[in-house]
This record gives C-alpha cells, sequence and structure tokens, in this order.
C-alpha cells in the first residue's frame, strides 16, 4: 500500500457521444470541449453498446495511425484486426488487442463475417496511449491477448473483481508489455463493496464509469454512469459501490478465475482506471497522427501518402 494520502476526486467530466470510424456510435469522456487529453491518455472511446440487426454491423475500414499505441477491449460482439504488418486476428468478447503503432501502421478494425451475418451487440473500448517522443518512430508491434490469458483478481470478501490488462491489483499483474508505464483496470464492484487500489505516486489517475454509479475518493463522490473522474496527487484511488445499489448484469461473463462462481456475481458499478506516467512533452494531434511538432504531422502525411506505411493484403 501506499503511504502517501489517498488521492482525492478533483473534477468529473460528462462524456460526449459521437460517431467514429464508418458511422459507429461512441460514448467519449475525451478529448472534449472541456478536456483534451490526460497525459498520457489521448483518448477514450466506449463504443457502444449497440444491438446490431443482421447484415448492418460496421467498424472502420483502413486508416493510419502514427506516434501513438492503440488499445481495444471488446466486452461484446466479435471484430476482425489487420494490418500493414501482416497481423490478422478475431477480437472476442473479453479479448484485448495492443497495437503500437510508432512509426506508422495502417490497419482495419471490421465486424468479424459470421458476426456480420447474423448481427448481435457490439460493446468495448478503444484508448490511445501517447508514445514519448523518443518511441514515436519505434518499430510498429501488435500485442493479442485473449480472455483467457487476461490476469483476473478478487477482493478477500469477494465484492470487487478485476481484470488486470496493464498494471496490477490485488496481488495480480498484467502480462501485457506497455512503452509508457500505465495501469488499465476493468473493475467490476457489487453492492458494498470496496477497494483502496494502490497507484504510483508519479502516476496521473483516472476512472471511467460505464455502468451503474460508483463512489470514488475518499469522500465516496457519487459518479454516474457516463462520467470520468480525475484525481489529484497521492496514492490509493478508492473505490466503491453503495451498499443499497441495485445489482446490474455484468458486461461481460465475471467470472475471477474462481471456477463456477461467475453467474452469481452482479456488480452495481463497473469503470476502468486508468493511470499513467506524465510525458510532460509537446501534444501536436491531427487526426490519426500524434507528434510533437506540427513539422511532424506534415512528415507522417507524406510518409502515409507515398506509401511508407505499407499496405493491408487481402
Amino acid at each position: 500500500m501506499n503511504e502517501s494520502p489517498e488521492r482525492s476526486l478533483i473534477d468529473v467530466v460528462e462524456s460526449i457521444r459521437t460517431m467514429e470510424g464508418g458511422g459507429f456510435p461512441v460514448r467519449r469522456p475525451f478529448p472534449n470541449p472541456r478536456v483534451d487529453f490526460i497525459d498520457p491518455f489521448l483518448l477514450i472511446d466506449e463504443m457502444g453498446p449497440v444491438d446490431w440487426p443482421p447484415g448492418a454491423a460496421i467498424g472502420a475500414p483502413d486508416h493510419p495511425h502514427r506516434g501513438f499505441e492503440t488499445v481495444t477491449y471488446l466486452l461484446k460482439g466479435r471484430m476482425r484486426h489487420k494490418d500493414s504488418r501482416g497481423n490478422v486476428a478475431t477480437l472476442n468478447p473479453g479479448d484485448v488487442q495492443w497495437m503500437t503503432a510508432g512509426a506508422g501502421v495502417i490497419h482495419s478494425e471490421m465486424p468479424e463475417p459470421e458476426f456480420q451475418r447474423t448481427g448481435g451487440v457490439t460493446h468495448g473500448f478503444q484508448i490511445w496511449v501517447n508514445l514519448p517522443a523518443g518511441k514515436k518512430m519505434m518499430a510498429p508491434r501488435y500485442q493479442d491477448l485473449p480472455e483467457a490469458g487476461i490476469p483476473k483478481a478478487t477482493s478477500g470478501d469477494g465484492k470487487v473483481r478485476a481484470r488486470v490488462i496493464a498494471g496490477q491489483s490485488m496481488g495480480v499483474e498484467a502480462v501485457i508489455d506497455t512503452v509508457t508505464p500505465i495501469m488499465y483496470i476493468h473493475f467490476m464492484i457489487e453492492p458494498g463493496g470496496e477497494l483502496p487500489q494502490p497507484v504510483p505516486m508519479d502516476h496521473n489517475a483516472l476512472v471511467y464509469v460505464f455502468s451503474g454509479e460508483a463512489l470514488l475518493g475518499p469522500e465516496g463522490v457519487r459518479v454516474p454512469e457516463g462520467s470520468l473522474a480525475t484525481f489529484g496527487a497521492g496514492g490509493d484511488v478508492r473505490l466503491a459501490a453503495a451498499a443499497d445499489a441495485p445489482p446490474l448484469t455484468p458486461s461481460i461473463e465475471a467470472n475471477a478465475g474462481r471456477p463456477g462462481d461467475g453467474e452469481d456475481f452482479f456488480p452495481a458499478a463497473e469503470m476502468l482506471l486508468l493511470t499513467g506516467v506524465p510525458l510532460n512533452e509537446p501534444v501536436e494531434r491531427y487526426g490519426p497522427f500524434v507528434m510533437n511538432t506540427r513539422e511532424e504531422i506534415v512528415q507522417a502525411f507524406e510518409d502515409y501518402q507515398n506509401g511508407r506505411f505499407g499496405r493491408i493484403e487481402g
């Protein structure tokens, strides 16, 4: 546990609704008119949930990136990833795709063909993590983490469960390799559950509540669904749900590594905890490129237009 005081909640930002990719509905905590980015995080998009009729599902066709990482975490639905480095993968519920764009990559995120045919619910997240200046032109890489490989943790009283995508929680450590030091944890909390989650003191910390209502910080501030909470300096971030909060159907099968108990877990709140070391560098962004100077953005466009990002085969 950190010896420093718990972090106080300093702001709550309501997400906006917009369209992304080929017209996919998202709920976006930032960037928005109030918050451009929270170092080192550049964007959070909650994809859906949207229930697609047969043949209607859409995604994001071929598009480029440079200078940061995209992290896709799928709760429901099935998506097909392809990129100009030759990577092809299907994302199923609970899977994570971690793509380091680095010097430049073209990728597509489209509905898996059978899912496209039958329709169904798509729900998940895409998060952009900035890269430091010295790593922006690193070789692109792709990490595919299936649901079964994501470390899972449960509190001693069984009321808090976590999927540890990056960082660590309740003695469980992630397996993903991050360039920028961050934590990315999906918490599910039953009514009356509470956890002081340790966070490194040099990290910025934020929590996005996407289902139910959470009580956050030592003050127990009520933060509703679709809202982003940011925290001040300190150590632990306190996460809780009210004892009288109505239980919800979990957004994903809630088994956290205890065989047979997944179906009887009904959280009152679900949230993503994101923390990271701030880079404290200039951010110049335009569409799919995030660099440090305007000149680097111009160069990114030239490199993309001249085919230096490669192309998606097939």
